[in-house]
């Protein structure tokens, strides 16, 4: 929908941009002709997703391994790309998730969630913001929410609250620095089908199974999100055609949240057999994944 080349000469920052919603708006951002950068915890990952990318669109993707947990790392980090050259736009993309009965949530599992979404995503927006301060330039920044900004969300309180963080964040931050040229707009998506989210939020579901997608069905329009609406509406946020849009948090589900959602309705009927099944499937997906971390 975009003309060809309308983000030529910019450079993105994806965090979390090796797999999922990450990966998929990085592709349209390489599509498009940005330079775009990803980060992660797990560089053979970002590594695959670079090649795949670059195979697919041209472009350059370049990959850095970063925990965004740590502010020290997040900004040396951000010092590292900006002495390659500034970036134009941030996607504030990295995060994690996983269901559970607020009773049986440990604190380290709590904060598992806020280091991640509420700490890191400060963390990398404050080191990339004061850099576009100093050098007196504008910039982008788009972080990726929940509707549960608005509404709540049970069985995700730490993401809840977290993501409710950084909503707050972008209203306060686009006044503070308005004056800049820095925009801070926000999406909150709804049901987009990745393998990572289903696994903890829906772990019974397949999401490559488009008949498989049980109480999303049941969206006002009858389906879920599709990867280029996501992509389209970024890609948009990131260009220089709306330069007098800031903080905004854009719901992106279908109109979902503002029936009530149904992520609550399939959850709040669980007996407790149900959810010491669902803590082993969620158990046994973080086990893979830490494997995929030391392998």
């Amino acid at each position: 929908m975009f003309k060809e080349g309308l983000l030529k000469g910019k450079r993105i920052l994806v965090t979390g941009g090796g797999t999922g919603l990450g990966k998929e708006m990085s592709r349209y951002f390489l599509k498009y002709g940005a330079e775009v950068l990803i980060c992660g915890r797990r560089e053979s990952v970002l590594e695959e997703t670079a090649k795949e990318l670059m195979e697919e669109n041209g472009g350059k993707v370049k990959c850095y391994g970063l925990d965004i947990r740590g502010a020290q790392d997040v900004d040396e980090t951000i010092e590292e790309i900006f002495l390659e050259g500034p970036l134009d736009g941030l996607v504030n993309n990295a995060a994690g998730n996983f269901i559970s009965r607020t009773q049986d949530l440990s604190h380290r599992g709590f904060d598992a969630i806020a280091g991640i979404v509420f700490h890191g995503t400060f963390y990398v927006t404050h080191s990339v913001g004061k850099r576009w301060i100093e050098l007196g330039r504008g910039g982008s920044i788009v972080s990726i929410l929940a509707t549960w900004v608005w509404t709540g969300s049970a069985f995700t309180v730490p993401s809840a609250m977290s993501k409710s963080g950084i909503h707050a964040m972008t209203k306060s931050l686009a006044t503070e620095w308005g004056h800049t040229g820095i925009r801070l707009n926000a999406i909150a998506p709804g049901p987009f089908p990745t393998e990572g989210a289903w696994a903890r939020l829906s772990p019974n579901q397949d999401p490559n199974d488009a008949s498989d997608q049980g109480v999303y069905s049941q969206n006002p329009m009858g389906r879920v999100g599709k990867m280029e609406e996501l992509g389209n509406l970024a890609t948009f946020l990131m260009s220089d055609g709306c330069d007098y849009l800031t903080g905004q948090t854009i719901a992106l589900d279908g109109g979902e949240y503002l029936t009530g959602g149904t992520f609550y309705k399939a959850l709040s009927s669980l007996k407790d057999e149900d959810w010491d099944a669902i803590k082993s499937t969620i158990k046994a997906t973080n086990e893979k994944d830490k494997a995929k971390r030391t392998a």
